[in-house]
């Protein structure tokens, strides 16, 4: 996967969304990369607004100011920010595609629990919209990622996902699990899981996943865990204590929408989270 220049961050300027920024630029001095601050305001306002730290905003709007303010805290990093007008994910989408940005940071959104169980999130629809990996920071401790698991199913998404995370955390202990879904037949009693055709396809599989260019070099072994996506995952994260947890977008079957289990972990996010489409 190629270096990480550019990280645009969306930002509601809520206090939920503040692990956002801070994670952007704590991963930009690691990486000598810029950061772009995007906000999507409503009403009509001039279509893009570009300033960086060597300029201030000359009307002294609310989110101008307080853009503003998030640069001069974090004066250290290059960083630019963008307002613009237009429903989020387009706006977040369009301004990654001019920046070329390698990198997109979202914090928490606002919880609807009735409309989000009817559409997709905000953060579900930035996902779907841009093109490269999506990382939802939230934790309020920002230090450098020490314990990353990737559930995986060893689709190109998972591939591109554990990459990038190798990217984010090159010093991290790096760990994965694959939800093996049985058949029934090996669901019986007696039945031998280890010697069955399910559990020899997925190490074969497992296999070829290895031999993929980019993957973390200290990558442990990925485990492969009979049993259901959400409780293998739970398991591995009451026991290792991750700070990043990493998945593909798509189970494989459609790159181009979010698998379901993507959808669960981006609504209640673990810790912090990491999305990738397949490269």
């Amino acid at each position: 996967m190629p270096a990480i220049r550019t990280i645009l961050v969306a930002t509601d300027l809520q206090q939920r969304s503040a692990a956002a920024p801070e994670r952007a630029a704590a991963l930009a001095r690691k990486l000598g990369a810029r950061v772009v601050l995007v906000h999507a305001a409503p009403g009509r306002i001039n279509p893009v607004a570009r300033f960086t730290l060597r300029k201030r905003p000359a009307s002294g709007t609310r989110p101008e100011t307080a853009l503003a303010r998030m640069m001069e805290q974090y004066r250290d990093v290059p960083m630019d920010y963008v307002i613009a007008s237009g429903a989020v994910e387009n706006v977040i989408s369009q301004a990654a595609s001019d920046v070329s940005a390698d990198l997109v940071v979202v914090g928490l959104h606002k919880l609807r629990k009735v409309l989000d169980t009817l559409r997709l999130t905000t953060m579900e629809r930035i996902a779907l919209a841009v093109s490269c990996p999506v990382l939802v920071a939230h934790t309020t401790a920002v230090t450098p990622y020490r314990c990353v698991l990737g559930a995986i199913t060893f689709a190109p998404a998972s591939a591109q996902a554990m990459a990038t995370a190798g990217i984010l955390a090159p010093d991290a202990e790096f760990n994965a699990i694959h939800a093996l879904q049985l058949p029934l037949k090996e669901k019986l009693p007696n039945s031998e899981v280890e010697n069955g055709t399910a559990m020899t396809s997925a190490i074969l599989q497992r296999d070829a996943f290895m031999r993929l260019d980019g993957l973390p070099p200290h990558m442990n072994l990925p485990e492969i865990i009979p049993g259901g996506v959400h409780e293998v995952l739970q398991f591995r994260i009451n026991e290792l204590d991750p700070d990043l947890v990493v998945i593909g977008s798509a189970s494989g079957r459609d790159s181009a929408s979010l698998g379901n289990y993507a959808r669960d972990l981006m609504r209640a996010p673990p810790t912090d989270l990491l999305i990738a489409k397949p490269a």
